[in-house]
């Protein structure tokens, strides 16, 4: 356990420095477009977002950035899926290794974009999160409190499971865990069609976030009782 607890932070905490550069060459290319469409937006604004036809317009290399940047959200994915693969023996260590990677990253990924670009300027400040299948934002806060859930229920989980007292999960607790993400990634891209017109988000649904942790841990929490 001490051993893949070590490689999952040792993993997620290196991946989230190169996150965050990778950030920094995105701000340093698109920030003379962005400043050329959005004027009046305060600098490191990352809504609104550009708009397709404003990308294409800008020439082929920014249409073709936009392109290697989708295929690196997925392989991005991947990578934080194969960790979980490596230490994990079936498939409820895999998805437990694979919440706590991820969520070492991003939370790794925000404090190196502020120790790097001195972004975010707050905890409220709203950030593009993913862009595959649709546009993804909300302030930071709300995806910190996701991955700080993902952190602590993944390490729970493979506690259990190393100590040999695995966690009895049935079909309907790994049911309103999926319907707990649903619930949050909704409350993310809600807003995805007005982003891509080039307009603003609305506030974001709190409320949203909040259900879908209850859902999410209260199902985890009585799979442990079991």
């Amino acid at each position: 356990m001490k051993r893949v607890a070590a490689a999952l932070v040792l993993f997620g905490i290196a991946f989230g420095y190169s996150e965050a550069a990778v950030v920094v060459y995105l701000r340093a290319f698109y920030e003379p477009l962005r400043a050329q469409h959005y004027p009046d937006a305060p600098a490191g604004d990352l809504v609104p977002l550009l708009r397709a036809d404003q990308v294409r317009a800008a020439g082929p290399k920014h249409a073709q950035m936009l392109g290697v940047e989708l295929a690196r959200e997925l392989a991005t994915l991947a990578m934080l899926a194969g960790i979980g693969l490596v230490l994990g023996r079936n498939a409820g260590q895999w998805l437990a290794g694979f919440a706590v990677a991820f969520g070492i990253w991003d939370i790794s990924f925000y404090g190196f974009l502020k120790l790097l670009l001195d972004w975010p300027a707050s905890v409220f400040t709203w950030d593009v999160l993913f862009l595959i299948p649709v546009p993804w934002v909300g302030p930071v806060l709300a995806p910190v409190v996701v991955s700080l859930t993902m952190i602590g229920a993944g390490f729970v989980f493979l506690d259990r499971e190393y100590r040999g007292r695995p966690v009895r999960a049935g079909w309907m607790h790994w049911l309103g865990v999926a319907a707990g993400g649903v619930i949050i990634v909704l409350s993310f891209t809600l807003d995805s069609r007005a982003l891509l017109a080039g307009g603003m988000p609305a506030p974001y649904r709190w409320w949203m976030l909040a259900a879908g942790e209850a859902l999410g841990v209260g199902t985890l929490m009585e799979a442990l009782r079991r």
